[in-house]
């Protein structure tokens, strides 16, 4: 990796917004996250600046009543984990909700996590971790969360995929991919959809050469990762002119990468092979993230960087062993 390219790419990072702007955990400052849905459609979670803390109330999705809300010292969002604002944090069965502080630059000492019951919203956890992280997916029980900890003062491409469990407070080595564990991948993250259980998280990377996704089984802590055919890439850099999505069928068989639209690949998520679109409408997204405009701020700065021929230097997954920060 050139150094030139890593300058360029951390100028653009520092740009993006400026520090005191609201943002999230990724490592571009400035993505908000959607609103987060439960699984079942029946409530929403927010949260809102109040004072010194932060408002966070869960909402039924019919008829908009606040069925629980609660105040928390210090500033906490419902993380975004990908560039199109999806995001995630709630269990599948409902019982625990994360919230991350949000980030205001790249990189950051220290890293803080709020873990909530998710119906009465009373807090569980207040973690700080060494290290920077992003937060990127919860079991479904609600006992492990994955978490992407970036390695690198100055190269946000090196990162390493971990498991945390809160009650003991400590993280995983390194999740890689098992038939490929010491192959380099590059991309920023996309869009996010989830399985109909909740159980596997897919998240379409893409650095402007090689797009792939990422399925994280988020109940047995392991991941695959699922290469795209070549002229599928660029989604980053055309992003603002064509939404990408990921979109769930066939019960959770099936998976299609969508742009503007348009059906571009499927995935058959029991054999992981990949096939060509056919003629039939791919389904709505499951996850309920997405679907809005790009935030432009980040979005802009990313693509100016891509036009600079900067693309594979952006974020590549390292399978590395790592210590345990605490």
């Amino acid at each position: 990796m050139r150094p030139a390219s890593l300058t360029i790419v951390a100028s653009f990072l520092a740009l993006a917004l400026p520090a005191s702007a609201p943002a999230d955990g990724l490592p571009v400052p400035g993505v908000v996250s959607d609103d987060l849905v439960s699984l079942d459609g029946r409530h929403r979670f927010d949260t809102l600046p109040a004072g010194d803390g932060t408002s966070v109330a869960r909402i039924a999705t019919a008829g908009g009543t606040i069925r629980s809300s609660r105040f928390l010292a210090g500033s906490f969002v419902i993380p975004a984990v990908t560039l199109d604002g999806s995001s995630s944090g709630l269990s599948a069965g409902g019982e625990r909700l994360v919230l991350i502080r949000p980030r205001v630059q790249f990189p950051q000492a220290t890293t803080r996590l709020a873990i909530l019951h998710a119906a009465t919203l009373r807090p569980q956890r207040i973690v700080t971790l060494r290290g920077d992280y992003s937060f990127d997916a919860i079991s479904r029980d609600g006992r492990m969360l994955y978490l992407i900890e970036y390695l690198s003062r100055s190269d946000p491409t090196r990162y390493a995929v971990r498991a945390y469990e809160p009650r003991s407070g400590r993280l995983s080595e390194p999740i890689v991919d098992p038939r490929e564990p010491g192959e380099d991948m590059s991309g920023f993250p996309i869009t996010r959809a989830t399985s109909p259980d909740g159980r596997w998280a897919y998240t379409l990377y893409d650095d402007g050469d090689h797009p792939f996704v990422h399925a994280l089984d988020t109940d047995r802590r392991t991941a695959a990762c699922i290469d795209l055919p070549e002229s599928l890439g660029g989604f980053l850099a055309r992003a603002p002119a064509e939404h990408v999505d990921l979109t769930v069928g066939a019960g959770g068989r099936t998976l299609t990468v969508v742009e503007g639209g348009r059906p571009r690949a499927v995935i058959d998520t029991r054999t992981l092979r990949v096939s060509a679109p056919g003629a039939r409408r791919a389904v709505s997204r499951t996850d309920g993230g997405g679907g809005g405009p790009w935030p432009l701020a980040g979005v802009a700065a990313l693509t100016l960087v891509l036009s600079g021929g900067a693309a594979a230097a952006i974020r590549r997954r390292r399978a590395r062993p790592v210590a345990a920060s605490r």
